[in-house]
């Protein structure tokens, strides 16, 4: 089934070109039939729903136009992964698109919490929907069972640090989402491998602001006993 341009132009600025060709590709080669709905729309990215032969799927597409190439540029400047990158927009945001691929591949082969990634192609990245046809709902709008989600976070941090060797990075109760009463941690562009520069510290920015959310929900959460947990339990 082609791609209707008319269609996606509907959506005003949200797709380009480029995007409107990426998109294509990937519905040529069966990853999804057709858009249905935006679920979020950002400076950075804009997500949607889309229909397949199987269900619904959920599509990321980062904007080429007016993302913050420079900002991603710095991150992906000093990922080993990622050594050649040329400072050109294009080139830096697909590399972006795929280190969010790659990062998602490897947590949800060792059980974190995470979309199943699917497919992704230049600026567009297909990944499981963590949703019903109410949408999805993210951790900090939603009423959750608080102790067990802490647990289940925290449990997540140590499987991504010990097993994955991957920090997420930029990690808040925004991008985490409460799907079929279990947390689901989502954007993982930012996701680091411990070889990274000041990774340390990126960890224990993490630990500290979901330290924080829970806390204010109810919890008593200690940090130095819970990074100790992480990087050595």
């Amino acid at each position: 089934m082609a791609v209707s341009r008319e269609k996606f132009k509907t959506y005003g600025s949200v797709f380009d070109e480029k995007t409107i060709l990426a998109l294509q590709r990937l519905e040529g080669r069966g990853v999804f039939n057709e858009l249905l709905s935006p679920i979020s729309v950002g400076k950075e990215s804009n997500v949607f729903s889309a229909e397949t032969n199987n269900g619904v799927v959920c599509v990321k597409i980062y904007r080429l136009n007016t993302c913050d190439f420079h900002k991603m540029y710095k991150y992906i400047s000093q990922d080993r992964r990622f050594n050649g990158v040329q400072k050109r927009r294009r080139a830096v945001v697909f590399a972006w698109c795929r280190r969010e691929f790659r990062n998602l591949k490897v947590a949800h082969k060792l059980k974190v919490n995470v979309p199943k990634p699917i497919a992704f192609f230049e600026n567009v990245l297909v990944m499981e929907y963590l949703g019903d046809k109410n949408g999805s709902f993210k951790l900090r709008e939603s009423n959750f069972e608080v102790r067990k989600y802490s647990k289940i976070v925290l449990s997540d941090l140590q499987k991504l640090y010990q097993k994955c060797k991957l920090v997420h990075g930029d990690l808040s109760e925004f991008n985490i989402l409460d799907f079929k009463n279990k947390p689901y941690i989502i954007d993982f562009s930012h996701g680091m491998k411990l070889d990274y520069p000041n990774v340390e510290e990126y960890l224990e920015r993490d630990v500290k602001t979901i330290i924080t959310f829970f806390n204010r929900r109810g919890c008593k959460l200690e940090f130095n006993h819970l990074i100790e947990e992480i990087k050595n339990g």
